[in-house]
């Protein structure tokens, strides 16, 4: 999932600042072993 499908889903706006956010959110989820970043910008859960 994307940040600006996150934010979509959230039903937040659509604008940078939103979406940088989330974006930041969704790093700190990866350095943290939660989420996997599969491509530039591409957020997943990690498989088992």
């Amino acid at each position: 999932m994307r940040a600006r499908d996150l934010c979509q889903a959230l039903d937040l706006p659509i604008v940078s600042k939103n979406t940088e956010n989330i974006r930041s959110k969704l790093k700190r989820l990866v350095s943290r072993g939660i989420l996997v970043e599969t491509e530039p910008g591409l957020f997943t859960q990690p498989r088992p």
